[in-house]
């Protein structure tokens, strides 16, 4: 098992400590006192494939590339063997272009999705569904062990939670050990920066794992579909249409995961029970927001 204290090897985005992710604000507490805590910026960053305006994201700003790339991919507008030529970034005007080989043009897509604004949802969701149907996943195996580990570990990580909340963070691994961790306001966004990390550096998906705080969804189901991971895992709970998406596909499914204790509902087969819950140390609870005080 890998030693849990040792983050040398472990990608930690964003830094937790870097100033501009969050502003100073002074409030009163519930006695009416004065106090100042962090709170979590929020920026908007438009994401361009190649001439063609596709969205506007508010995000916290780390990592534009990633979440471009990532967000591209998962939504099927950018293909397994695009050759991608250059992506730029401009702070200033907050926007993002990824630049493709290939000629695209997603303007029916886009225009669908302008009709039904009022359940833009269900549009991308419904876009989503379509390009599952040749996906096929590895039946990777998983050890209970690691699932202890990474909880563990991962429990430990310095995060911009810690420091102001209103975030959250999504975590891959392989095995037990943890490879990249990205935060963001909308768990979708940390997903897909996930993604562009694994698209930027050519990281393969059949031996991963798919850690995250939010809920496991229906879309947080066909994202990590879509990118080929085959176990998704949280230490939050599930929704139905998430369990059925996951059993469907043969994805392994594993929620409310806290110290000893997790529930699998999708993959239960994969699971390879190498160690004894009773022998797992209990985990120390999470630091308060006592250091952005």
């Amino acid at each position: 098992m890998a030693e849990l204290d040792d983050l040398s090897d472990y990608l930690i985005a964003p830094d937790p400590a870097a100033a501009r992710l969050t502003r100073r604000v002074t409030g009163l507490d519930q006695n009416g006192a004065p106090c100042d805590i962090n709170v979590v910026e929020e920026r908007p960053l438009t994401i361009y494939l190649n001439s063609q305006e596709i969205v506007t994201a508010m995000t916290i700003g780390d990592y534009p590339d990633y979440l471009a790339l990532g967000f591209l991919r998962n939504q099927g507008m950018l293909r397994a063997d695009d050759e991608i030529t250059r992506v730029d970034y401009d702070e200033e005007l907050e926007t993002v272009v990824v630049r493709t080989a290939r000629q695209t043009d997603y303007e029916d897509k886009m225009r669908r999705k302008t009709r039904t604004s009022g359940c833009a949802v269900g549009t991308v969701f419904g876009d989503m569904m379509e390009g599952l149907e040749g996906v096929v996943l590895p039946q990777t195996s998983v050890r209970t062990s690691w699932l202890y580990a990474l909880s563990a570990k991962i429990n430990r990580t310095p995060s911009l939670y810690l420091q102001a909340g209103a975030i959250h963070g999504t975590v891959l691994c392989c095995a037990d050990r943890p490879l990249v961790y990205m935060e963001d306001v909308g768990r979708h966004n940390a997903v897909d920066k996930i993604a562009g990390w694994m698209l930027s550096e050519g990281v393969g998906p059949a031996d991963k794992i798919l850690y995250t705080t939010g809920r496991l969804t229906s879309e947080m189901v066909i994202k990590t579909a879509m990118m080929g991971i085959p176990v998704l895992a949280s230490r939050s709970g599930f929704t139905a249409w998430g369990v059925e998406i996951a059993q469907q596909l043969g994805l392994t499914l594993i929620g409310r995961m806290k110290g000893r204790r997790f529930i699998c509902l999708s993959g239960e087969d994969r699971l390879l029970r190498d160690a004894d819950p009773a022998t797992v140390a209990e985990e120390p609870k999470r630091a308060g927001r006592k250091s952005a005080q």
